[in-house]
């Protein structure tokens, strides 16, 4: 019996310390009188202080420059061409069409003052069977304007712009049969430079209108041929584009207003106008106030081809009619943009 209870009292020990191993990770073994030697440790050990002394490292020096310039040029070609044999029934004449244009723009922007010039050329010309040759359109147009910031929407700006055409332009009649020319309008004749100071309203990129409080223009006509009338049997004209007979050069003090928008509405489809009222401060009337307006759609049909629909509306007493003058200009061609 007394063995029996000897076993039982052994085997819950050896449980009990089987437990409490399992619950203490670690048991504390005091290693004071022990005698334990530690390996040397791999690593190299230095003795004494540690002296640190600066290093000289050289600036690295980019050699960048800030380009506040930023240009762009479009030039535009278009062709137009009809031919029809002699048997042709349905009726037709045999023409050959031609235009250019070139479009170049150069902007620099600098803190709170910019500069923008742009430069329009634009000639073409038709030639119909049996016919004279006819212009279809001829501009030279160079605007110059400098700006300085004075609020968030608001510049001062200054500008010089200069307009006329290359070629000769002519009115044409048709006299038992034989069509003949008559010279109107010429390279500076007329030609137009206009000075103007005053303030401008930008509140987007794409759209800004010029106030122009002090504006001067000459307008000038160099070639006294353009004074002679078709009829021989009527005296020299007295005056041609506000020039009277004998002068070269006209000289107007006014109020201008010139509004510009820029923007593609649609998806490769541009919007470009611009509206410019010149209203003279001599005779400030309603029937002499200046008007013109310009506006071109341009769409985008893949990298080299374009098609443009172009008009202008003009209203000019000084052009020897009361009437508002439209032009319009539908052209299929190839078109390319510099940079891309």
């Amino acid at each position: 019996m007394k063995n029996c209870l000897a076993a039982i009292i052994l085997i819950l020990s050896f449980c009990s310390t089987k437990l409490y191993a399992q619950e203490i990770d670690t048991v504390p073994i005091n290693t004071k009188d022990l005698n334990i030697k530690l390996k040397r440790s791999p690593l190299p050990s230095r003795q004494g202080p540690l002296n640190f002394e600066p290093v000289k490292i050289k600036p690295l020096v980019v050699n960048a420059k800030i380009n506040y310039w930023k240009t762009k040029t479009s030039i535009g070609i278009n062709v137009n061409q009809a031919q029809f044999s002699n048997n042709w029934k349905g009726g037709g004449t045999n023409s050959v069409a031609v235009g250019g244009l070139l479009n170049w723009k150069a902007e620099y922007n600098k803190n709170s003052y910019s500069y923008i010039s742009e430069v329009v050329l634009q000639y073409g010309k038709i030639k119909n069977k049996d016919q004279l040759q006819k212009k279809t359109n001829d501009r030279i147009f160079w605007d110059n304007k400098a700006s300085f910031q004075l609020s968030k929407s608001w510049f001062f700006f200054g500008s010089l712009s200069f307009e006329s055409q290359f070629d000769n332009g002519y009115s044409y009649n048709v006299t038992n049969g034989q069509e003949t020319a008559t010279l109107i309008s010429k390279f500076m004749g007329p030609g137009y430079l206009t000075e103007s100071i005053g303030f401008e309203y930008k509140p987007v990129k794409y759209f800004s209108t010029r106030i122009g409080t002090g504006t001067a223009r000459q307008t000038f006509v160099l070639d006294e041929k353009l004074f002679i009338d078709p009829d021989p049997t009527k005296q020299l004209k007295s005056s041609v584009y506000g020039v009277e007979l004998g002068k070269k050069v006209r000289n107007e003090l006014a109020f201008q207003v010139v509004s510009a928008f820029d923007k593609d509405v649609f998806t490769n489809t541009n919007l470009k106008a611009r509206y410019q009222m010149f209203v003279p401060y001599e005779d400030f009337e309603w029937s002499k106030i200046d008007h013109r307006l310009d506006v071109a759609i341009t769409a985008k049909i893949n990298r080299f081809m374009n098609t443009s629909l172009t008009g202008v509306l003009l209203f000019d007493a000084d052009t020897q009619t009361n009437k508002i003058q439209a032009s319009q200009t539908l052209a299929l061609g190839f078109g390319f943009t510099f940079p891309r």
